[in-house]
């Protein structure tokens, strides 16, 4: 068993343009003189690796909290991809990760620079596939990300944006990046990680 980290550490993470980076602060110190060590920390709730939550684009939406953690743990399929994703790539992915393990085609991690397409978010959509993941912090151009996040969160498809899969090679894993449970929150950051299993002993 190998497992992979794929998140950004917190206080160096990539910051989606506009948002406030993370911070922190050491309360206490023992450097200092203090009895422990005690930092605190803010930041944006899509700081470096999150999960978009349906409510972060659809005010009806569900919020990161009331998302079932079973959409965020599970068989994913990691595909490598530069560019635009064309509907014709997005199906074409999802064909091969059912070819291999169907459980594995509800979560599809996106490794490259790669933008999803609108054509592309629509096939994701009526697969009804639970999580898309990338590597960028968003997964729409981000000049125009609203229409890509508008038509998968409108369907409940989970983001996890920000991810980092420059050491993992195509292929199936199980995938385990359930957010902080912030109440009422359109996001949330997480660790996600990556674990590379043999799908003999877990799948049907």
């Amino acid at each position: 068993m190998k497992i992979y980290d794929i998140s950004q550490e917190v206080f160096g993470a990539k910051v989606y343009p506009g948002d406030p980076a993370p911070q922190k602060q050491m309360i206490c110190s023992m450097d200092k003189g203090d009895l422990y060590n005690l930092t605190a920390f803010s930041m944006c709730a899509h700081n470096g690796t999150h999960i978009d939550a349906p409510y972060h684009f659809i005010n009806d939406g569900s919020t990161v909290d009331r998302i079932p953690l079973s959409k965020m743990a599970g068989w994913a399929y990691v595909a490598e991809h530069s560019g635009i994703l064309t509907a014709n790539d997005a199906a074409d992915i999802l064909d091969r990760a059912s070819k291999i393990a169907p459980a594995a085609a509800q979560r599809i991690l996106l490794k490259g620079d790669c933008v999803v397409s609108l054509e592309a978010a629509g096939i994701f959509a009526e697969k009804k596939v639970d999580l898309i993941g990338n590597e960028s912090q968003t997964v729409g151009p981000e000049d125009a990300p609203m229409a890509v996040h508008q038509i998968l969160l409108g369907t409940e498809v989970v983001l996890l944006e920000g991810i980092r899969l420059r050491e993992v090679q195509t292929g199936v894993y199980f995938l385990f990046a359930v957010p902080l449970c912030l109440g009422g929150s359109d996001g949330a950051p997480c660790r996600a990680v990556l674990i590379d299993l043999s799908m003999n002993d877990f799948c049907e």
